[in-house]
């Protein structure tokens, strides 16, 4: 008795092959193979980024090898435009200017945020197909998720801000680790960037960590090139016609020398008396240098034009607040 009321009611339930193929085939079936083929195409697609990514650090790679293996010309044996052109690739080409790394760093970024994005995108249609596969009225809940989206996007605007804006500076190259850079809050070394964040550390070691979206203006000092701006005080005494010929010998040929070489792009030039105030005549000398570098390479400048005017007789000025025979910003000589 019991055994013939259970089989009248798992009669119902009964499924042949037939049937269960006829329902597999339907909405299941599509939804395996819609799965499928998103994960497919999701790995297609970082396996295109990943090989755009490889291709741009390899192409990078081989010009910095090409720029530092090659055989370097003077200058003065070169056409003038040819002459040109070598002065913008020391600029632009050389190693010292341009960061490698930073560059890899930029390259690899920009890869994580399309894998990031295609990821998102890929999920999202294929949710939506998912959907429509069970015959899910999508409708309410697309109008449910843009009610929430709007509320999302007043309560997180600031955090958008930040993603977009750390975006674009990572697009445009504004800044990269291992800059020196002015937000005009803090001036120092950019030590990492991330989409919503900028670390970087000051001048006397201090970290700080600035929303992208809070930076409204930056000011890059790695970016092509600086300049050393020397001021060399002379006393009004001494004649200008033969105190600028001796600067000009001191610092000639710094640009070719070995020590010097990617550091001074060009040759240091001697811009003439800036200004005469207290019997004090200053002479300003100009150096373009690789970015970073204008600091030693003025003291360089500054330690030679101090040996040769002390050699040719020059007397250094009274400095207020130095004493006698003592150029600002380091560096004493003998007054004469």
């Amino acid at each position: 008795m019991s055994s013939a009321v259970t089989s009248s009611l798992l009669e119902p339930l009964a499924v042949t092959w037939d049937q269960a193929w006829h329902w597999a085939e339907g909405a299941p079936l599509s939804i395996v193979g819609i799965i499928l083929g998103a994960v497919v195409l999701r790995w297609l697609i970082h396996r295109a980024i990943n090989g755009f990514v490889h291709t741009l650090l390899a192409r990078s790679e081989r010009q910095d090898t090409a720029t530092t293996t090659g055989t370097r010309v003077d200058t003065a044996e070169l056409p003038v435009i040819r002459r040109q052109a070598r002065r913008a690739a020391k600029i632009f080409g050389d190693p010292t200017v341009i960061n490698a790394a930073r560059q890899e760093q930029r390259v690899r970024t920009l890869g994580a945020v399309l894998r990031s994005i295609t990821t998102v995108t890929v999920a999202f249609i294929a949710v939506l197909m998912i959907c429509d596969e069970l015959s899910l009225n999508i409708a309410p809940l697309l109008a449910s998720a843009s009610v929430g989206g709007v509320a999302l996007g007043f309560g997180a605007q600031s955090l958008v801000k930040d993603y977009l804006s750390g975006m674009f500076m990572i697009i445009e190259d504004q800044y990269g680790v291992g800059d020196v850079v002015d937000t005009g809050e803090v001036i120092g070394t950019v030590e990492d960037i991330s989409l919503r964040l900028t670390t970087i550390r000051d001048f006397n070691g201090v970290i700080w960590y600035i929303r992208n979206g809070e930076i409204l203006r930056i000011a890059n000092r790695s970016q092509g090139w600086s300049t050393a701006l020397v001021d060399i005080p002379v006393p009004v005494t001494e004649s200008m016609e033969k105190v600028m010929p001796i600067i000009s010998r001191a610092i000639r040929g710094m640009d070719k020398e070995e020590d010097w070489v990617g550091k001074v792009i060009e040759q240091p030039e001697v811009g003439g008396v800036e200004s005469i105030i207290g019997g004090v005549a200053t002479v300003r000398i100009i150096v373009k240098c690789a970015p970073n570098e204008n600091v030693p390479v003025g003291r360089e400048v500054r330690s030679r034009v101090m040996a040769a005017l002390a050699d040719k007789g020059v007397s250094l000025p009274v400095m207020p607040g130095f004493g006698p025979g003592v150029l600002p910003y380091g560096g004493t000589g003998a007054a004469k």
